[in-house]
Parts: C-alpha cells; sequence; structure tokens
C-alpha cells in the first residue's frame, strides 16, 4: 500500500522560511509527477507546486517566486522549500501524485502568525 509522509511543518512569523519534506513507500515518487496541495481552514484543497518526473515545475499564482519544489528519487522524497512566508499560506500541507490519485497522508500543518 502506497504511503505518503509529510514533515517539516511548524508556526513561523511572516517572512519566515519553512522546509517540508515528503517521503514515499516504493517508487512512487519517480514513477510520477508529484505536487504539494494545501488546505486551509474553510477551503478546498488546492494543488499549490508541480514537479515533473523530467524535473519541470510549474507553481500557483499565489506562491510563484517563493516556493520552491524538489524531488530526490534516490531517496524518494520530494520537498517544498517556501520563503517569505504569508499568514495567508496557513494550512495543512500535503503531498501526493499529481493529479492525486493515491491516498493522501495526515499532512504537516503549517502557521503562520505573529
Amino acid at each position: 500500500q502506497v504511503q505518503l509522509v509529510e514533515s517539516g511543518g511548524g508556526l513561523v512569523q511572516p517572512g519566515g522560511s519553512l522546509r517540508l519534506s515528503c517521503a514515499a513507500s516504493g517508487s512512487i515518487i519517480s514513477n510520477n509527477a508529484m505536487g504539494w496541495y494545501r488546505q486551509a481552514p474553510g477551503k478546498q484543497r488546492e494543488l499549490v507546486a508541480v514537479i515533473t518526473r523530467g524535473g519541470t515545475t510549474n507553481y500557483a499564482d499565489s506562491v510563484k517566486g517563493r516556493f520552491t519544489i524538489s524531488r530526490d528519487n534516490a531517496k524518494n522524497t520530494v520537498l517544498l522549500q517556501m520563503n517569505s512566508l504569508k499568514p495567508e499560506d496557513t494550512a495543512v500541507y500535503y503531498c501526493n501524485a499529481q493529479p492525486a490519485f493515491y491516498n493522501w497522508g495526515q499532512g504537516t500543518q503549517v502557521t503562520v502568525s505573529s
């Protein structure tokens, strides 16, 4: 059974940085385009960053220039470097394939607040 485990979230002040990590079982990361998604309270889950198998990246307009997605196929991990964080980035962050056809992990909470 495919397992996705997110980590690295926390409480950070506006303007701060966090790096999220997603570990996956099997070869899910090397075999798929991968995405980072987030869900804020009362809102639908949204896709914020994608990296293809070839390494091409794409970002939601709301995070472009501030977030960077990367992958390490050998370690079966996907990273999300988040800089210049804003209060509106507060959400639970998840990783999954893109499109998201695997079971969701537990996510990692990111809270941006002073």
